[in-house]
């Protein structure tokens, strides 16, 4: 799930309501869709596990002790 942030900036003198509004929405909308579509998906790169150094130590066939909630 993504987190989306809003920042309300002041409107600076000068602008009108409609820019600044039309500004703020732009500025929500390219914020939402950079963090929805973010390619980089950490858990996808979890490793779960005993590793290949882990292996090497003990050896292929030394027991994997389960913790009680992997049960």
């Amino acid at each position: 799930m993504a987190l989306i942030e809003t920042n309300s900036l002041p409107v600076p003198a000068g602008a009108g309501r409609a820019s600044a509004l039309a500004s703020e929405v732009k500025g929500f909308w390219k914020r939402f869709f950079a963090t929805a579509f973010n390619p980089y998906r950490p858990e996808l790169h979890y490793m779960r596990g005993p590793g290949p150094a882990w292996r090497a130590k003990h050896g292929m066939n030394a027991p994997i002790r389960l913790k009680p909630r992997d049960l």
